[in-house]
């Protein structure tokens, strides 16, 4: 999934409405709720305004919501996320579906998360886009809106003004990569340290995690992979890695497999462009200084393999973050360890 780099978000996306109504699912709410409900220690500058919009009250299960504001406010946000809904073989209520519609007309950046986008296929937003939902209802949103390409494969789709997440566990990565969005690489990694999860997974709903942290401490990769990014200046090969592991490199070849679902080389590249990422955003270091830092060795490199992963050049990306984010200090936050 790459991210592109939008100029026509609105201004203020950090104004997050949260739609809950009967019927919504308890882990996809809460997750939204947790993330931008309440800005991580470490981050000093602004953080989301977080509303709940519903018909008050709501039950929830066992628990009851009291939203602060009706359904008729989310198209006040500049960013409405629809959690996922219970029962897909039900109509989401009329008045959800057009509250929703009507935030979507109003300009408001629109995210599913899980069965939620069967709330946005609804509505009409998700049509002629690429969308995704749970592997188990992919098939079904598909036959019931012909008009959504549904793709079951991925963790969440960004189509700019739209976003939508796989199930569960993906609407946390769709909630990551949107503070990433808004905030920079650095917070972001902040925010998934606070949540003990990794701070971006990539590829599809059988996906890989790019810089996980195995969780037995005798682990052949529990200490490797600090030291791996202690050290992401340097020019590291397979060798490296696997005599500093003290096994052969297919050994580690398929410790790395096991635990990453890809290869050493493809998480090096992974962690170097995301430590790319944070010194775009937090220094004023020319692009050569920071092909360096992360080990590209040169300018020409570090273009060529941010431009295959992000989608832009290093250059594009700094000036495209410094404009969305003009008040923003730069966040002065450690390189994220395993």
């Amino acid at each position: 999934m790459r991210p592109e780099m939008r100029p026509d978000i609105a201004p203020d996306v950090t104004s997050v409405a949260l739609a809950v109504t009967d019927g919504m699912l308890h882990f996809e709410l809460s997750i939204a709720y947790e993330v931008f409900g309440s800005a991580p220690a470490a981050v000093t500058g602004p953080w989301y305004d977080l509303t709940l919009c519903g018909p008050a009250p709501v039950p929830f299960g066992p628990f009851r919501l009291e939203p602060e504001r009706g359904l008729d406010r989310l198209k006040d946000a500049g960013t409405v996320i629809v959690p996922g809904w219970a029962d897909t073989d039900t109509a989401p209520p009329a008045d959800l579906v057009d509250a929703v519609r009507d935030a979507h007309d109003a300009g408001a950046r629109m995210v599913s998360l899980c069965t939620g986008a069967f709330v946005l296929a609804a509505a009409g937003i998700l049509d002629g886009k690429r969308a995704t939902t749970h592997w188990a209802h992919t098939d079904a949103l598909a036959a019931r809106h012909p008009e959504v390409e549904v793709d079951p494969d991925v963790l969440y789709v960004d189509n700019g003004r739209v976003l939508t997440s796989a199930g569960k566990a993906a609407a946390l990565d769709l909630c990551l990569h949107l503070v990433r969005l808004d905030h920079g690489s650095a917070v972001a990694n902040t925010a998934a340290r606070r949540l003990v999860v990794p701070p971006h997974r990539s590829g599809g709903q059988a996906q890989f995690v790019s810089a996980p942290v195995p969780e037995q401490d005798d682990h052949p990769l529990t200490a490797l992979l600090p030291w791996v990014i202690e050290r992401l200046d340097e020019p590291l090969t397979v060798e490296d890695l696997a005599r500093q592991a003290r096994m052969s490199s297919r050994h580690l070849g398929r410790h790395f497999r096991a635990a990453t679902g890809t290869t050493p080389l493809q998480w090096l590249l992974a962690q170097r462009i995301r430590h790319a990422q944070e010194l775009l955003e937090t220094t004023d270091d020319s692009i050569d200084a920071v092909a360096t830092a992360t080990g590209m060795g040169t300018a020409t490199t570090l273009r060529r393999h941010f431009n295959r992963t992000l989608g832009v050049p290093p250059d594009t990306y700094r000036r495209t973050f410094r404009t969305r984010n003009p008040s923003l200090p730069a966040p002065v936050i450690p390189v994220e360890r395993p």
